[in-house]
């Protein structure tokens, strides 16, 4: 009988034609359904977790962790790309310190591996705003994956809207539960939502085609808006009459003690996702419409998405 490692090596021997891709953070929200989405392109997926998704046709599921770097030797073998979708926001102590260690981690894990690009999901924002500590983490992460000179397609975005994605969630309980809203400044900040599909293809497009280096790309849907707006097109298109009445003395972080009363997020997970709400997170550099085939939804439709379940 084969061990599961004979069985992998199997059957990466016996698909030698088929591209590998890595993905860490295979278990959380977009991993999971990236993995299914690789899969369907004609990858051979490596899935890699703290607790792995069992190995199936297509995808190989790996247990890994960014802060053991032994762990991912073994997960990392003979892949041509790695997608990375880790973050350390709802672990005890400084998580950017975490996800910057992570980072530097498989950064070097790759070059020992040999895979030829790294492909990461950040955020936007511009670091002379003032940064919250969740953004300024996710540019530095950034940097930590270029440490090891692999190049580095990083796509950044703003809020993701999914059905399963955090801020949507937040956003939906807040809406759902408060007839009247004492809402801080932040929810005018601007934004460039997107839909979770349209993300999927922009990682699916980065992950599976020839390049010949790295780059940042400011990803986002077909329009900027507020927090605020969105929330009224929820609102909107779920037939709810709601009263938002801004109150510009709350801070985000008294903000995020507010979202503990009335949302199934976490708080500190919140906490951070609050406090990146204070920096406008809109696309200034508009190359990724010129070098990928994504064409993004407007916001409503990706609500509208959202909503039905239909963009998971």
């Amino acid at each position: 009988m084969l061990t599961c490692t004979q069985a992998r090596e199997k059957l990466l021997d016996s698909n030698p034609r088929f591209q590998r891709i890595a993905v860490a953070g295979a278990s959380g929200y977009v991993g999971a359904q990236l993995v299914d989405h690789l899969v369907a392109h004609g990858s051979i997926v490596h899935s890699l977790a703290r607790s792995p998704r069992p190995s199936q046709p297509g995808v190989l599921g790996f247990q890994a962790d960014v802060q053991d770097p032994a762990s991912l030797r073994t997960a990392l073998h003979r892949a041509d790309t790695a997608v990375y979708l880790v973050h350390a926001m709802a672990e005890d102590g400084d998580f950017a310190e975490k996800e910057a260690r992570g980072a530097g981690n498989f950064a070097r894990a790759c070059a020992e591996a040999g895979v030829r690009r790294i492909v990461y999901l950040g955020a936007l924002g511009v670091e002379s705003d003032d940064l919250s500590p969740h953004l300024a983490s996710r540019h530095r992460t950034g940097d930590a994956l270029r440490s090891a000179g692999i190049p580095v397609v990083e796509l950044r975005a703003s809020i993701i809207l999914g059905a399963g994605s955090l801020p949507f969630r937040i956003l939906a309980s807040l809406v759902d539960r408060l007839p009247v809203m004492v809402c801080p400044r932040w929810v005018e900040t601007a934004c460039q939502p997107i839909g979770i599909d349209d993300v999927l293809e922009y990682l699916v497009e980065a992950a599976t085609r020839s390049w010949g280096g790295g780059g940042i790309y400011e990803i986002g849907g077909a329009q900027a808006t507020t927090y605020g707006d969105l929330m009224r097109e929820y609102a909107r298109q779920r037939g709810l009459r709601r009263l938002m009445i801004p109150v510009p003395v709350l801070t985000p972080r008294l903000s995020s003690l507010w979202l503990r009363l009335v949302t199934p997020a976490t708080a500190q997970v919140g906490r951070h996702l609050v406090e990146g709400l204070r920096n406008a997170t809109v696309v200034r550099d508009r190359r990724a419409l010129a070098e990928f085939a994504v064409r993004p939804a407007d916001f409503p439709e990706a609500m509208a998405r959202a909503i039905s379940g239909a963009g998971r």
